[in-house]
């Protein structure tokens, strides 16, 4: 070999390997998870590196969310989700939870403590999940052990979490149905940094991670529960459990908007609402940027609509939503020369929570999931052989009109602003979206979806202050945005303008009163998660 020739040899040798180490050393993209929490999120981003696809991340965020979060959701809650696998349309799966056989329909003392909780949907609706949908890379246990090493490590508690912490803890304290085990040392609530440790729940999460789902609903936990239940005058009952179904899978509600198909979620969830927002705001802006005038017609007049002409039909609704979404029914509620009464229809609950986190992988399957216990810390009763609390969902039923279509009877949904949404492009998925906050939710999804369909900023859109309308009063999160609503517009529907209590609010000032939206968007070509600044949430880029 001549000299040069070698010399030259080599070095096209070390370009090369250079190059092929180069190749090694790129990151390869994974997917997006969002959620509430720091915790959560990691434990799916975990999931993922371990080969779990976007069903089996979800899996894990939601059971580390019910520690890490135990004030929105938890094994004693309900789940709601909307799943696009590779881009296909979206399959609702109804999660509702329903009121147990033994109800008393004139009982006088229904909104107290275990009475208030409907049978739990959530871990039925986690291994529903992971046995029809997960990639079978992961194992439920390495589903669940995130969630078990966080309540029997502990976790540190963030600002919003401290925020909430303080405001119940008297609550909490003064509770004989075992609060305090949501307390540090059982007796004063967690600041922010402190470490909260769960080991009542710890030992509950090691159970279902050996024994499955199932023995929530026909095992030891479930006999736990009804003897809990029995022993404090609650309704849910063995037989209950044991007969609880798998979770319906439904067709979404979707409308077109502009080049997009928006999809959300049907009754008893509030996604028909959402989408009447957003078929409002199209046909008052015209395509043009919309204006805030446009946005608070749109929410005030989809919102009361809501109220004063509820879907009463949960099970059949297709005939009504349609109508509801119709071009001629917009048009109608548009035109209308008056606004709506304030003083009939249902009430509309400004105290509920929930979570909300979105998830994305390599493939492109997303999933939209919407969890919660309904109020903050539920039902304020837990077991204390459990660990976690019951949902208040009996308090979303109407009590003392027993031909109201929403009345307190046996094996009923509660109504419900749950609205996890997804968009496509071209049958791609675009967006996908929710929130946590009752009537809130509708508000923030309707707006913030058309917003980012204008702006195609997800993070600009989720930081961005926000507009709520109940009956005739307008919440805004910033005084300022009151001068942009024209004097017209104020009279026309006697507007009133309002702002939240603040005692929550924590980073840059916004409120977590306007929900918790934690969204990932196709922006440039690039997958891009939100975690809202309201909440003290985290989003993962999950590369390997």
């Amino acid at each position: 070999m001549d000299f040069i020739t070698g010399k030259n040899t080599i070095a096209y040798f070390l370009i090369i390997m250079s190059f092929l180490a180069c190749n090694d050393q790129k990151e390869t993209f994974l997917g997006v998870v969002t959620s509430a929490t720091p915790e959560a999120s990691q434990a799916g981003e975990k999931i993922m590196k371990m080969g779990g696809n976007a069903v089996d991340a979800a899996v894990a965020v939601s059971f580390a969310l019910g520690v890490t979060e135990p004030a929105m959701s938890g094994l004693g809650g309900g789940t709601q989700v909307l799943l696009s696998l590779k881009n296909q349309p979206p399959i609702a799966i109804n999660g509702t939870t329903f009121s147990p056989q033994n109800t008393m329909v004139t009982s006088e003392d229904t909104l107290t403590y275990h009475r208030r909780s409907t049978i739990p949907s959530t871990v039925k609706v986690l291994g529903y999940l992971h046995k029809k949908y997960g990639s079978g890379n992961v194992t439920w246990k390495e589903l669940i052990y995130p969630a078990i090493e966080l309540a029997k490590n502990g976790f540190e508690v963030g600002e919003f979490r401290a925020k909430v912490y303080e405001k119940y803890e008297a609550k909490l304290q003064g509770n004989k149905h075992h609060t305090s085990l949501f307390l540090i040392n059982g007796d004063v609530a967690p600041k922010k940094g402190q470490i909260l440790k769960q080991p009542v729940l710890a030992r509950t999460l090691e159970r279902l991670a050996e024994y499955g789902a199932e023995d929530f609903y026909t095992g030891q936990i479930a006999q736990n529960i009804s003897e809990d239940m029995q022993n404090n005058n609650g309704w849910i009952s063995l037989k209950d459990l044991k007969e609880f179904q798998d979770p319906k899978e439904l067709t979404p509600l979707s409308i077109e908007y502009g080049d997009y198909t928006i999809y959300s979620q049907p009754p008893p969830c509030g996604g028909w609402t959402t989408l009447l927002i957003l078929r409002l705001l199209e046909e008052e802006s015209k395509n043009d940027k919309i204006k805030t005038d446009d946005l608070v017609k749109a929410l005030y007049l989809a919102q009361n609509d809501r109220r004063t002409d509820p879907v009463t039909d949960l099970l059949d609704y297709d005939s009504i939503v349609h109508v509801k979404l119709s071009t001629q029914y917009v048009t109608q509620l548009l035109s209308a020369s008056q606004g709506f009464p304030n003083s009939d229809g249902i009430s509309s609950n400004n105290s509920g929570e929930t979570t909300h986190f979105s998830v994305i992988d390599s493939q492109e399957n997303v999933i939209s999931v919407t969890a919660s216990i309904n109020a903050y810390f539920g039902s304020l009763a837990a077991s204390e052989q459990l660990g976690f609390l019951y949902n208040s969902y009996m308090d979303d039923f109407v009590f003392g009109e027993p031909g109201h279509p929403f009345a307190l009877r046996p094996n009923a949904m509660a109504y419900s602003s749950m609205s996890p949404t997804i968009v496509q492009k071209n049958g791609e998925n675009q967006v996908v979206i929710g929130s946590p906050g009752s009537s809130r939710i509708i508000s923030t999804v309707g707006q913030l979806t058309a917003k980012w369909i204008e702006k195609q900023d997800i993070v600009d859109v989720v930081h961005n202050p926000r507009i709520h309308v109940n009956r005739n009063k307008v919440y805004f999160e910033k005084k300022k945005d009151t001068s942009l609503v024209t004097d017209n517009l104020a009279q026309e529907y006697g507007l009133r303008f309002h702002f939240p209590n603040e005692d929550l609010v924590s980073q840059e000032g916004l409120n977590p009163y306007y929900g918790g939206v934690h969204a990932i968007a196709k922006e440039n070509g690039s997958w891009i998660g939100a975690s809202d600044p309201r909440r003290d949430g985290q989003s993962i880029r999950v590369l390997k």
